[in-house]
């Protein structure tokens, strides 16, 4: 396994890129607010006001998102955001990827993915209907991809969840979700948490003693 570096220039990097785009993103909001009613915002606050003690209004909701004149730029906001925060969930993955050789269909899958799952999102927001039709497609595909490691699945839940955060309109979540998994995943590992079982904390806690390599 490598061993973790230095992470003060890989985190200066990833810092200043979510700055990047957060800071343009509020420029082009507060300089143009015609784009306020393009960007995939405020899809929580339209989450909660929403109905939820009937789907009698499901029709409507859909023709306010994909049917709307504004819905195809609105998705294309959406997918660009969704791909814009997918980047350094790649960068975490090339940092503490555990092999030489990156798997490089594994990491278009997971670029690619929240692109996916945001138009599959915003097609079916609120629709019972639609997304009954997409389970019953999906079922009747049979995937067949397994993960090099176990830990390869978090990237493969927060690109879905990227997704479906930019696909709602809540590209605010996204944002923290991404960051919140790029920053853990890098301080996790530059830790090292639960290479080892050593150390007083955690003898301790662990009701074994130091040197011990397995229970008895």
């Amino acid at each position: 396994m490598r061993k973790s570096g230095g992470l003060l220039i890989p985190l200066t990097l990833i810092i200043l890129y979510y700055a990047f785009w957060v800071g343009g993103m509020l420029y082009a909001l507060a300089r143009f607010p015609i784009l306020n009613q393009y960007f995939p915002i405020g899809g929580v606050s339209d989450l909660a006001a929403s109905d939820a003690d009937t789907f009698e209004p499901i029709y409507s909701s859909v023709q306010d998102t994909v049917l709307a004149s504004h819905g195809p730029i609105r998705l294309a906001f959406a997918s660009v955001g969704a791909l814009i925060l997918t980047v350094p969930i790649s960068w975490a993955y090339f940092i503490t990827s555990r092999v030489r050789r990156i798997d490089q269909s594994f990491l278009q899958t997971i670029m690619i993915l929240p692109v996916v799952v945001t138009g599959i999102s915003m097609i079916v927001l609120n629709s019972l209907a639609l997304a009954f039709s997409l389970a019953g497609v999906v079922a009747a595909v049979r995937f067949r991809f397994s993960l090099a490691q176990p830990s390869d699945a978090m990237y493969i839940f927060v690109a879905i969840a990227i997704g479906l955060g930019s696909g709602i309109g809540a590209l605010g979540v996204a944002t923290v979700i991404s960051g919140a998994f790029v920053f853990a995943t890098l301080f996790i590992w530059k830790l090292e948490y639960g290479k080892t079982l050593s150390g007083p904390f955690l003898t301790m806690l662990t009701r074994r003693d130091a040197g011990e390599d397995d229970y008895e």
